[in-house]
């Protein structure tokens, strides 16, 4: 088990999903940005070993404008040495790597413009963990999409989609649960369809879903996942007390965390804390879970290569 957080460090002196205005878009501006960017990604991986954080997703700014057909940058080119050090940087330290494109990344859109910029920002997620060396573990997860008046068709409409993707980004997308338009049960239906690994959403399962307990959710997504894939990943947060239903927690609720770890004790999972507060969270769930046999520190891995 490898427990991680999504996209940015609070702690660390840099901001590493810089991006600007496409007006004020130019080669000189792209360079700049993007030097920072893998820069500061360096420092927060670092700054996670440390910390036996395992698990992160890196934010899609990373590449300014990098689907858009206004970016004629080489990146991949002019940054391959910066990706290869990342890549050599994650696996030394077997780090699980995610990315995960916006909600506007609808790939059932009956719009032919926004599916097409859809795919062109899915290759564009597939070509930066491509350029790292990263295997399939390394995964790019996306929600089914809108219902558009018929959740049926909307669903075959991916299903066709899916099967035109290229090869690179049909490696790695995984499909998630959401909290209001497709369920655990809707994910399996794609899932026999497609093959497509299901990456488990807990608290959108609380909000949304067929009645499955989370030990019941827990079999049945987690048979999705094939040897390549790596162990099934997992989403966790829970609710703010006194804000919206579906309001992401600012910080970790300790005991609930633990009973979390507690009941899904037959699994084997990495698990994503979507808490507000980033890496504070995550370290104290490290804490929690230190003590279960699933999850070992970084020193214990080296001590059993070594051994």
């Amino acid at each position: 088990m490898k427990i991680g957080y999504p996209c940015i460090n609070l702690t660390v002196d840099c901001q590493g999903n810089k991006t600007f205005r496409i007006k004020s878009y130019s080669e000189e501006k792209i360079i700049e940005t993007v030097e920072n960017n893998l820069r500061c990604l360096i420092e927060i991986l670092k700054f996670n070993v440390k910390h036996d954080l395992y698990f992160f997703r890196i934010s899609s700014d990373l590449i300014p404008f990098a689907s858009h057909p206004i970016c004629d940058f080489k990146w991949e080119r002019h940054f391959a040495d910066e990706f290869k050090y990342l890549g050599n940087l994650i696996r030394h330290n077997e780090i699980r790597i995610s990315m995960h494109p916006d909600q506007f990344t609808l790939i059932n859109s009956p719009d032919s413009k926004i599916h097409e910029r859809s795919v062109s920002e899915l290759l564009y997620h597939s070509k930066v963990l491509d350029c790292m060396g990263l295997d399939f573990s390394s995964k790019v997860q996306i929600h089914i999409g809108g219902v558009y008046g018929d959740k049926n068709k909307s669903m075959a409409r991916f299903i066709r989609r899916y099967e035109k993707l290229d090869a690179r980004i049909r490696n790695r997308l995984v499909i998630e649960n959401d909290d209001r338009s497709y369920s655990l049960r809707d994910c399996l239906c794609i899932f026999k369809e497609t093959g497509i690994p299901i990456l488990f959403d807990v608290f959108h399962h609380e909000l949304f879903n067929s009645g499955e307990t989370l030990e019941e959710a827990f079999k049945l997504f987690a048979r999705t996942w094939r040897l390549n894939d790596g162990i099934p990943m997992v989403d966790y947060s829970s609710q703010e007390d006194g804000q919206r239903i579906g309001t992401h927690a600012r910080s970790i609720d300790n005991e609930k965390f633990r009973k979390f770890v507690i009941r899904t004790r037959s699994f084997d999972f990495d698990v994503m804390l979507e808490i507000k507060d980033k890496e504070k969270s995550a370290i104290e769930a490290v804490k929690i879970a230190l003590s279960d046999g699933r999850f070992s520190t970084g020193s214990s891995r080296r001590e059993m290569s070594h051994g």
